[in-house]
């Protein structure tokens, strides 16, 4: 094929680019008018069915143009997790009219570059108002930001599929005001950045943040006689790997944060688990209302009464009451020796029947308890459409 024939075949791909673009602008504002009629009229964020008959009938229609089933349903996956995530938010927003800000201030670990100060873009990028990005070297320095009202948000991580929970958020959380605002997992694909070509034998010293290097300790063991030299935040050891220069040494970040600094990866998927995420809390000073039209996560800390089965006790409340409890950490008292903290996430809203009453029972039998946050669950499950490989056929 000549030259000029391959140009004129992407002159015509980036036109039709350019329009799926604005089609899908058109669409995301549809949406958004949806957003506000169930708004008024108090319906529900997901309709299931619906949205498993609009699958079905686009595999159908995809099939007649030779579109695979599968590619078809993974695009229309995105968007109406887009189409699920904005209404959520409009509805957020409109529960809550004085928590719209013209400027958003949000502390998170590190600077320019890490995984919070991607998540914190993520997050903050269907919320209206500025962003400004503060940066710290620490948990307690991201809490205390908010705390004395020099931030409005702080974005915390919480857990990861790879290292388990982060301990010395729930720990900070134990001791503050703050509240849970909101949540959202980020995927974490970390890579080998370095300042310099150079092969992979020749790095000798490696830097990251400790919950790094444990997410790819598989990793560090292949690579043998390497030096790990743990930093605050990955911005702090990709910045060192920049000021150094050397073919010798290298961070472990995100390619997207490497880039920021001058890195390049020379290797990729370094995590244990090729299904590296993280999820994160989004705090602030105030708590926020929950529509109940949007699907809602309680996170709430209890401590029990020291006898046999206690925990059992509570957690009964919670099955008696059908609540569906998505996670249970424990965490040590400070200054009580042997005695536990449990974090507890739930899928409810503090303002539904069945969970005010669980609560108040919890509350009654449990040595302390705190409610930490009720807040918009945004993970999106998909739709599943069993009809796929049939209608792949």
């Amino acid at each position: 094929m000549k030259s000029t024939e391959l140009e004129e075949i992407r002159v015509k791909i980036t036109e039709l680019d350019s329009n799926l673009l604005e089609l899908l602008a058109q669409r995301q504002q549809l949406t958004n008018y949806v957003a506000e009629t169930k708004i008024k009229n108090q319906i529900p964020v997901r309709d299931h069915k619906r949205e498993e008959q609009l699958l079905i009938r686009l595999i159908k229609q995809g099939k007649k143009h030779n579109l695979d089933a599968h590619y078809v349903t993974q695009i229309f996956h995105v968007i109406l997790e887009d189409s699920v995530l904005n209404q959520q938010a409009m509805l957020a927003a409109n529960a809550n009219p004085g928590s719209t800000l013209s400027v958003n201030r949000v502390a998170f670990l590190g600077n320019k570059g890490t995984y919070s100060y991607l998540a914190t873009q993520k997050y903050f990028s269907r919320r209206s108002g500025e962003l400004i990005e503060i940066g710290c070297q620490s948990f307690a320095e991201i809490i205390k930001k908010v705390e004395t009202n020099e931030a409005d948000y702080a974005v915390l991580p919480i857990e990861n599929t790879s290292s388990g929970s982060i301990n010395e958020v729930y720990d900070q959380l134990q001791h503050t005001s703050l509240s849970v605002v909101g949540e959202l997992t980020h995927p974490i694909q970390h890579t080998l950045l370095v300042n310099q070509e150079t092969e992979l034998s020749k790095i000798k010293t490696l830097y990251a943040h400790p919950q790094v290097f444990a997410q790819c300790s598989h990793f560090l063991a292949e690579l043998g006689n390497v030096e790990v030299k743990p930093c605050d935040s990955s911005s702090a050891a990709m910045i060192k790997v920049a000021e150094l220069n050397s073919n010798s040494v290298a961070a472990i970040g995100s390619e997207a944060g490497g880039n920021l600094y001058g890195l390049h990866a020379i290797k990729s998927n370094l995590a244990n688990q090729k299904e590296n995420h993280s999820r994160f809390f989004v705090v602030a000073r105030e708590a926020v209302n929950v529509p109940l039209q949007v699907p809602a996560k309680t996170t709430l800390v209890m401590s029990t009464v020291q006898k046999p089965g206690a925990l059992v006790d509570a957690l009964v409340v919670l099955r008696d009451n059908n609540i569906n409890m998505t996670k249970l950490e424990s965490r040590p008292i400070t200054g009580n020796p042997w005695e536990e903290m449990f974090y507890i996430d739930v899928e409810g809203n503090v303002q539904d029947g069945p969970m005010q009453e669980a609560l108040e029972v919890l509350q009654a039998m449990a040595r302390t308890f705190k409610v930490l946050g009720c807040y918009p669950n945004e993970e999106i499950n998909p739709t599943k459409v069993a009809a796929v490989s049939a209608l792949a056929d």
